[in-house]
Protein backbone atom coordinates (compact mmCIF):
# COMPACT_ATOMS: atom_id res chain seq x y z
CA UNK A 1 0.00 0.00 0.00
CA UNK A 2 1.47 2.70 -1.13
CA UNK A 3 0.49 6.28 -0.77
CA UNK A 4 2.94 8.28 -2.64
CA UNK A 5 0.27 6.95 -5.33
CA UNK A 6 -2.85 9.24 -4.37
CA UNK A 7 -2.33 11.94 -6.25
CA UNK A 8 -5.32 14.30 -5.73
CA UNK A 9 -7.53 14.87 -2.48
CA UNK A 10 -11.22 16.19 -1.87
CA UNK A 11 -11.55 19.40 -2.50
CA UNK A 12 -10.94 21.61 0.83
CA UNK A 13 -14.32 23.19 0.17
CA UNK A 14 -16.57 20.77 -0.16
CA UNK A 15 -18.47 19.73 2.67
CA UNK A 16 -17.11 16.27 3.83
CA UNK A 17 -17.71 15.37 7.64
CA UNK A 18 -15.56 12.81 8.11
CA UNK A 19 -13.14 9.91 6.05
CA UNK A 20 -13.08 6.55 7.02
CA UNK A 21 -10.64 3.40 5.17
CA UNK A 22 -10.97 0.33 6.99
CA UNK A 23 -9.52 -3.23 5.75
CA UNK A 24 -9.97 -6.63 7.27
CA UNK A 25 -6.57 -8.80 7.60
CA UNK A 26 -6.06 -12.35 8.60
CA UNK A 27 -2.53 -14.22 9.48
CA UNK A 28 -1.67 -16.82 7.36
CA UNK A 29 -2.09 -20.33 9.45
CA UNK A 30 -4.97 -19.03 11.88
CA UNK A 31 -8.90 -20.25 11.24
CA UNK A 32 -10.96 -17.29 9.88
CA UNK A 33 -14.20 -16.67 11.40
CA UNK A 34 -16.14 -18.78 11.94
CA UNK A 35 -13.63 -21.71 12.08
CA UNK A 36 -11.39 -20.26 14.10
CA UNK A 37 -10.22 -21.94 17.13
CA UNK A 38 -10.33 -20.56 21.02
CA UNK A 39 -6.44 -21.12 20.93
CA UNK A 40 -6.05 -19.78 17.52
CA UNK A 41 -7.76 -16.89 18.30
CA UNK A 42 -6.28 -16.03 21.65
CA UNK A 43 -2.68 -16.47 19.38
CA UNK A 44 -4.47 -13.95 17.01
CA UNK A 45 -4.92 -11.60 19.80
CA UNK A 46 -1.16 -12.08 21.32
CA UNK A 47 0.12 -11.48 18.15
CA UNK A 48 -1.35 -7.96 17.70
CA UNK A 49 -0.90 -7.03 21.72
CA UNK A 50 2.76 -7.25 20.91
CA UNK A 51 2.76 -5.69 17.59
CA UNK A 52 0.20 -2.46 18.97
CA UNK A 53 3.81 -2.07 21.63
CA UNK A 54 5.40 -1.27 18.29
CA UNK A 55 3.26 1.70 17.53
CA UNK A 56 5.04 5.07 17.73
CA UNK A 57 4.65 8.52 16.68
CA UNK A 58 0.73 9.25 15.49
CA UNK A 59 -0.12 5.88 15.98
CA UNK A 60 0.56 5.51 19.45
CA UNK A 61 -1.89 4.20 21.94
CA UNK A 62 -3.50 1.85 23.87
CA UNK A 63 -4.62 -1.96 23.50
CA UNK A 64 -7.69 -2.94 25.52
CA UNK A 65 -8.83 -6.76 25.99
CA UNK A 66 -12.17 -7.21 26.04
CA UNK A 67 -11.64 -10.10 28.54
CA UNK A 68 -11.55 -8.67 32.26
CA UNK A 69 -11.86 -4.81 30.86
CA UNK A 70 -12.71 -2.10 33.04
CA UNK A 71 -16.54 -0.90 33.79
CA UNK A 72 -14.70 2.91 33.06
CA UNK A 73 -13.06 1.91 30.12
CA UNK A 74 -15.69 -0.18 28.36
CA UNK A 75 -18.11 2.61 28.75
CA UNK A 76 -15.70 5.24 27.50
CA UNK A 77 -15.43 3.27 24.59
CA UNK A 78 -19.46 2.35 23.98
CA UNK A 79 -19.77 6.29 24.14
CA UNK A 80 -16.32 6.62 21.84
CA UNK A 81 -18.75 4.38 19.51
CA UNK A 82 -15.81 2.65 19.24
CA UNK A 83 -16.82 -0.79 21.44
CA UNK A 84 -18.15 -3.87 19.30
CA UNK A 85 -20.39 -5.97 21.74
CA UNK A 86 -21.71 -9.05 21.53
CA UNK A 87 -25.43 -10.02 20.89
CA UNK A 88 -25.56 -9.72 17.02
CA UNK A 89 -27.74 -12.77 16.22
CA UNK A 90 -26.07 -13.31 13.13
CA UNK A 91 -22.67 -13.36 14.34
CA UNK A 92 -23.96 -16.47 16.96
CA UNK A 93 -25.71 -18.32 14.36
CA UNK A 94 -22.03 -18.03 12.67
CA UNK A 95 -20.63 -19.58 15.37
CA UNK A 96 -18.40 -16.05 15.60
CA UNK A 97 -19.31 -15.47 19.51
CA UNK A 98 -17.46 -18.19 20.79
CA UNK A 99 -15.40 -17.87 23.53
CA UNK A 100 -16.99 -13.97 23.96
CA UNK A 101 -15.15 -12.09 25.14
CA UNK A 102 -12.00 -13.93 25.36
CA UNK A 103 -9.06 -13.24 22.56
CA UNK A 104 -10.74 -9.98 21.44
CA UNK A 105 -10.19 -6.47 21.66
CA UNK A 106 -9.44 -3.20 20.36
CA UNK A 107 -7.01 -0.90 19.96
CA UNK A 108 -6.78 2.97 19.30
CA UNK A 109 -4.24 5.67 19.03
CA UNK A 110 -4.24 8.66 20.98
CA UNK A 111 -5.75 10.90 18.95
CA UNK A 112 -8.83 8.40 17.96
CA UNK A 113 -7.72 8.05 14.32
CA UNK A 114 -6.66 4.43 14.34
CA UNK A 115 -8.44 1.77 15.33
CA UNK A 116 -8.00 -1.92 15.39
CA UNK A 117 -10.96 -4.55 16.42
CA UNK A 118 -8.83 -7.97 17.28
CA UNK A 119 -11.53 -11.20 16.27
CA UNK A 120 -14.85 -9.06 15.81
CA UNK A 121 -15.97 -10.45 12.24
CA UNK A 122 -12.36 -10.37 11.16
CA UNK A 123 -9.25 -11.59 12.71
CA UNK A 124 -7.98 -7.61 12.28
CA UNK A 125 -10.42 -4.87 11.21
CA UNK A 126 -7.92 -1.73 10.82
CA UNK A 127 -9.47 1.48 10.49
CA UNK A 128 -8.25 5.12 9.76
CA UNK A 129 -10.26 7.85 9.99
CA UNK A 130 -10.30 11.58 10.72
CA UNK A 131 -12.50 14.74 10.53
CA UNK A 132 -12.84 16.75 7.11
CA UNK A 133 -11.91 15.22 3.95
CA UNK A 134 -7.95 14.46 3.50
CA UNK A 135 -8.33 10.82 1.82
CA UNK A 136 -4.53 10.90 1.01
CA UNK A 137 -3.63 11.43 5.18
CA UNK A 138 -6.15 8.71 6.22
CA UNK A 139 -4.65 6.48 3.47
CA UNK A 140 -1.31 6.82 4.66
CA UNK A 141 -1.99 6.41 8.57
CA UNK A 142 -4.03 3.45 7.74
CA UNK A 143 -0.55 1.73 5.16
CA UNK A 144 1.90 2.96 7.90
CA UNK A 145 -0.28 0.55 10.45
CA UNK A 146 -0.98 -2.38 8.30
CA UNK A 147 2.62 -1.98 7.79
CA UNK A 148 3.39 -1.66 11.35
CA UNK A 149 1.19 -4.59 12.17
CA UNK A 150 2.45 -6.91 9.34
CA UNK A 151 5.62 -6.95 10.29
CA UNK A 152 5.78 -7.46 13.84
CA UNK A 153 3.34 -10.53 13.06
CA UNK A 154 6.40 -11.78 10.57
CA UNK A 155 9.09 -11.26 13.31
CA UNK A 156 6.95 -13.23 15.99
CA UNK A 157 5.57 -16.45 14.36
CA UNK A 158 6.83 -15.90 10.45
CA UNK A 159 3.85 -15.67 9.34
CA UNK A 160 2.26 -13.41 6.49
CA UNK A 161 -1.11 -11.92 5.87
CA UNK A 162 -3.02 -14.72 4.14
CA UNK A 163 -2.96 -13.16 0.82
CA UNK A 164 -4.55 -14.64 -2.80
CA UNK A 165 -2.80 -13.78 -6.05
CA UNK A 166 -5.78 -13.84 -7.94
CA UNK A 167 -8.71 -12.31 -5.23
CA UNK A 168 -5.99 -10.34 -3.06
CA UNK A 169 -6.12 -10.07 1.09
CA UNK A 170 -8.33 -12.97 2.28
CA UNK A 171 -10.43 -12.25 5.27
Amino acid sequence: MDSTKITGNVNPAAPVHSTRIRVGRSIDGYGLSPGITQEQRVGVEKLFSAASSKFSGDLAGTYYPLAGMDEAVRQQLVDDHFLFVSGDRNLQVAGMERDWPEGRGIFHNTEKTFLVWVNEEDQLRIISMQKGGDVKGVFERLARGINTVGESVKAECGKDFMLDEKYGYVH
